[in-house]
């Protein structure tokens, strides 16, 4: 009889078995991911699932861009808001990308584990926002482009994730980072599979 794995491990051999079946088609490259990271977040404490994971400005944000690419630029500058707070740090620079682009509110409040959680809840929602506009136009330039932008923010996510779980105070801080962790490497496992950004610039060019 083979050895039974642990939960986790379990959850990560078949997220990756199940993303290196499906990536073979393009037409469903993104899927896998809003089914991972669903799963995931289900996985939280009861506490992280009834905060909402964006304030009502940074909502207000997302609901203003219908542009996916700048959706993701959103997602991504919400969550290094809180790392900053995190970390203590400067907030990034609040340059809008539009004009009459809504205010970004007061800074996230809470606590580490709720800010990671909220951390967690972003980056689903990015992935399913990509999702969406994947099923209904595959060929859209911006499914790659926005990918490939969430592809190398991902990468810094692990970065700073690995400082932080060195200094994690108790389980549920600890199960936070992991979720995010998650995320993130699902989000890169699939960006990895690209093709080389200059096979898109023709059409990046003719976006009206």
């Amino acid at each position: 009889m083979r050895q039974a794995c642990s939960s986790v491990n379990c959850r990560k051999r078949g997220n990756l078995n199940q993303r290196q079946s499906l990536l073979s088609a393009p037409a469903i490259m993104i899927m896998p991911l809003a089914l991972c990271a669903g799963i995931l977040l289900l996985a939280g404490s009861a506490s992280a699932q009834t905060r909402d994971h964006l304030t009502d400005p940074e909502t207000d944000l997302v609901r203003f861009y219908r542009e996916l690419d700048q959706r993701i630029e959103v997602f991504m500058k919400a969550i290094d808001r809180r790392f900053a707070v995190i970390n203590g740090m400067a907030q990034p620079s609040s340059k809008k990308l539009m004009k009459d682009e809504p205010d970004w509110g007061d800074l996230p409040k809470g606590s580490r584990t709720e800010l990671l959680g909220d951390i967690a809840g972003i980056l689903d929602e990015a992935i399913t926002n990509i999702d969406d506009v994947s099923r209904r136009d595959e060929k859209n330039p911006m499914i790659s482009r926005s990918l490939r932008k969430l592809t190398a923010a991902a990468n810094g996510y692990l970065a700073k994730l690995a400082v932080l779980k060195n200094q994690a105070r108790d389980v549920d801080e600890q199960a936070a980072i992991e979720r995010v962790a998650d995320n993130a490497n699902d989000i890169i496992a699939v960006g990895s599979k690209l093709p080389p950004p200059s096979a898109e610039t023709d059409k990046k060019k003719k976006k009206p």
